[in-house]
């Protein structure tokens, strides 16, 4: 599932330049994540970089983006494998 930036952001700027694949980006007033380019780091580390450097757990599952590993996976393979 993609992941989310809660409104307890601080704008610290540590989990933007971790994204593999872009996804986050600064909103109109806090970090953002694009779920459709969030795959929660499959493809690229065991874990969510994002959530590994946020200073105040911030960082959650989207309740509306939930998506299997399978289903992760085949979003990497689309944004990184495609021509």
């Amino acid at each position: 599932m993609a992941l989310l930036i809660t409104d307890k952001c601080i704008n610290c700027d540590m989990c933007e330049p971790e994204c593999p694949n872009g996804a986050i980006h600064f909103g109109p007033e806090i970090y953002e994540i694009d779920p459709a380019l969030c795959t929660e780091c499959v493809g690229h580390y065991d874990k969510p970089t994002c959530i590994s450097v946020c200073p105040i757990d911030c960082i959650v599952d989207h309740p509306e983006h939930r998506e299997s590993e399978a289903q992760l996976w085949d979003k990497f393979v689309l944004l990184h494998h495609s021509s």
